[in-house]
């Protein structure tokens, strides 16, 4: 695989060949006319690096702490709903995976593996991602069983009063293919009948999965039809996160933030850390891209709470451009569900890999033998990013 798959683009390609239709696009779609999707990742060509000549360096320290929890990359696999959809049992594997490589794995609540087995699958560190389906007795559950279970974090995601449109989603039939009726589903089956090797491994996996996260009171776990209207019904307001954190009574990550606003009221309702983020482009589209958003969340709250950042993160690059610009460590999500899908666990350690030799080779090449090294003097950013914190400012006129 090493000789085949060189960057995040190769698995993307991978995973496309393998998986269907339908499971490729859900995870490398975004909402309406994927305008945030696209420029989640092109605006990393905005930042530019001002590399330190004549330093020689031999080993680089990729290790961070979050939550004060040691990392042996500073990158933390995302929540990625459904990925038992992309690869068989795709959360234990992932999980699994993330240990081995010294980070952290966060499970979504959307998992289709039941929270204990996918912590008992990692050595390291698991979060655990809550929405808030099936409401607040069904929350409560899972964060006992979350506690329980040994997870060291809770990750409150706060943009998702409903669901994006996701138009790759709907014309792939997305919604008739959960129906569980033939009748609606037959337009869409063609997309797995040319997969036959991932239909195989699906159905071995026990077919179309529910999500054992989400114990509704006297039916079970939620059907993956439903959930829709359970997002619609699971939205997250402040005052709920007073009652999740007394609940859980642990460290709370708040994720799914863009502007400064927002990034001071979760440090005033004592949020541990907060993500920017715009969920990978899926939910509001053409807001800003995380990236850009970063330097003005990170003004905000100083060294109140911990900044985290995900979306677009493709190259070890792009990691190191937001460490620069403030974060404390970043969250890959298609960059690894590219690998679950192309190639299950040999994918997820490929993809973990390219990114640590990635931030590697930039530490050396910009002359800095730690994360700890890097602040926004290594780096330009264009005169119209605002809220840009470092110790000497370097800005820069770009033009379109």
């Amino acid at each position: 695989m090493a000789q085949v798959v060189l960057n995040i683009e190769d698995l993307r390609r991978l995973a496309k060949r393998r998986l269907p239709r339908a499971v490729f696009d859900y995870i490398d779609g975004g909402a309406d006319a994927e305008v945030t999707l696209r420029e989640n990742c092109r605006v990393f060509n905005d930042v530019t690096f001002r590399p330190r000549g004549a330093v020689a360096t031999t080993n680089c320290d990729l290790q961070v702490k979050v939550l004060g929890i040691s990392l042996e990359v500073p990158f933390l696999l995302a929540p990625l709903g459904s990925s038992r959809l992309f690869y068989p049992k795709g959360e234990i594997v992932a999980a699994r995976e993330a240990g081995r490589a010294g980070t952290a794995y966060i499970l979504s609540t959307l998992s289709g593996c039941r929270l204990e087995e996918v912590k008992a699958a990692t050595t390291g560190p698991a979060f655990y991602q809550l929405y808030l389906c099936g409401g607040r007795d069904v929350a409560l559950n899972a964060i006992e069983r979350a506690r329980a279970a040994g997870y060291s974090a809770l990750v409150v995601t706060i943009d998702t009063p409903v669901a994006g449109m996701r138009e790759r989603d709907v014309r792939n039939g997305v919604r008739e293919l959960s129906s569980r009726s033939l009748f609606k589903m037959l337009p869409y089956l063609w997309q797995f009948a040319i997969r036959p090797r991932w239909v195989a491994g699906f159905f071995l996996d026990g077919g179309l999965m529910n999500f054992p996260n989400v114990v509704l009171p006297d039916k079970g776990p939620m059907l993956y039809a439903d959930v829709g209207v359970a997002l619609e019904q699971a939205v997250v307001s402040w005052t709920d996160l007073r009652w999740i954190r007394k609940a859980w009574g642990g460290p709370i990550i708040v994720k799914g933030l863009l502007t400064s606003e927002d990034a001071r009221r979760a440090a005033a309702e004592g949020a541990d850390a907060i993500v920017v983020s715009n969920h990978g482009g899926r939910q509001l589209d053409t807001v800003s891209p995380t990236l850009r958003a970063l330097p003005e969340v990170v003004a905000a709250v100083g060294d109140r709470v911990e900044v985290l950042v995900d979306g677009g993160i493709r190259r070890g690059s792009d990691v190191v451009k937001a460490i620069c610009l403030g974060a404390r460590a970043v969250l890959i999500g298609r960059a690894y569900g590219y690998g679950l899908g192309a190639a299950g666990a040999h994918g997820v350690a490929r993809a973990i890999e390219i990114l640590r030799k990635d931030i590697e080779r930039t530490l050396k090449l910009l002359g800095c033998s730690s994360l700890a090294e890097l602040d926004s003097s290594l780096v330009d950013v264009p005169r119209t990013w605002d809220g840009v914190n470092h110790p000497a400012p370097h800005v820069k006129e770009i033009t379109k």
